[in-house]
């Protein structure tokens, strides 16, 4: 919940202000989608509150101001953004037998979370557990489907546990109006499958299982072998490749595109990855080499959400995001020397 009684106001506002830095970071990332702007956006919110800090009376806690400047310059954003950010495409999958297009503007697409910024214990109110399962991507991007203003009433209420009162007092609604917007946000995560998030970790009984398979999936995409590869994947499971305007559905599929993209053209053993998070979800820093003997160089990140299948655990989606930009805000070099 928000904070309770404000503590006395330091000389000193950076010991005041940077502590909430990372819980104001992931504010603007589950507002906007974007991990580049939410790093905007708290230097923006920084900025106002280093300037008002000498006539911030406490009347609040600094942490619950904060999140005012904030959620408003979110809002104020959003309302100048057309669409909002997807995860992959609309519309039914792709045949992987046609072109995947031409890539479509990078602000159309749901960025991913490095878990390095997450807050840590102490940081915020969230357990870490639940956390991470109210940032996966798939949680994200119903997110993202909601109005702005009721996107910020799901987050503070459902995710950060605010009051009605305190959330109204907020973004400038009375209480009526904000449990009208939870309660039709709530209906539509509900049914756009953002409330149990699939992206979620496995549970501790599944957990070796799990570290397993995406060792057995590593092995694979060194070895450039796609069956062993795709033998690791659910039937259901998708691929889709922000920015391109294409994704794929089913093993059968994600083999195609597989063997045509990553592993064609004379790539086949041009690929290294590095295990990371994201989002709470394993992942990976993609780096490539274009000839060999070559440097590897940055290609992108790699998202994989985790589920059951009989007998066992298996990846039931891959997002593969081709930006080295993204490597760099993960806190990986542009390069990678060696095995």
């Amino acid at each position: 919940m928000a904070d309770s009684p404000a503590a006395p106001v330091s000389a000193d506002p950076a010991s005041v202000l940077e502590p909430h830095r990372r819980e104001l970071q992931l504010l603007c990332y589950r507002m906007t989608g974007s991990l580049h702007d939410a790093e905007d956006l708290v230097q923006e919110t920084m900025l106002h509150a280093w300037e008002r800090y000498a006539s911030f009376r406490g009347q609040s806690s600094v942490r619950t101001w904060l999140y005012r400047i904030a959620a408003n310059l979110c809002l104020d954003a959003l309302r100048r953004r057309r669409q909002p950010r997807r995860l992959r495409p609309r519309g039914p999958a792709a045949d992987p037998r046609s072109p995947v297009g031409e890539p479509t503007p990078a602000a159309e697409w749901l960025e991913p979370y490095p878990d390095s910024e997450l807050p840590g214990p102490g940081d915020g109110p969230e357990d870490q557990v639940l956390m991470r399962e109210r940032v996966s991507l798939a949680f994200s991007a119903a997110l993202q489907l909601l109005p702005p203003r009721q996107r910020a009433v799901v987050i503070l209420a459902d995710v950060l546990d605010w009051r009605t009162r305190e959330i109204g007092a907020l973004v400038g609604m009375s209480e009526a109006a904000v449990q009208s917007a939870l309660h039709r946000g709530r209906v539509a995560l509900a049914r756009r499958g953002g409330v149990a998030s699939p992206g979620a970790a496995p549970a501790a009984a599944r957990r070796d299982a799990a570290d397993g398979l995406l060792a057995r999936y590593l092995a694979a995409w060194h070895a450039a072998d796609v069956d062993a590869l795709v033998e690791l994947l659910r039937d259901d499971a998708t691929l889709s490749m922000p920015p391109f305007p294409s994704w794929y559905e089913g093993r059968q599929s994600i083999h195609r595109i597989l063997s045509l993209h990553p592993f064609g053209f004379g790539r086949r053993a041009g690929w290294r990855l590095v295990p990371t998070l994201a989002n709470g979800q394993p992942a990976f820093v993609l780096y490539r080499a274009d000839e060999p003997g070559g440097p590897y160089r940055s290609f992108g990140i790699m998202v994989l959400s985790v589920g059951s299948r009989a007998g066992g655990v298996a990846v039931s989606s891959l997002v593969i995001y081709k930006s080295s930009d993204l490597v760099a805000r993960f806190g990986f070099p542009a390069e990678k020397h060696g095995d």
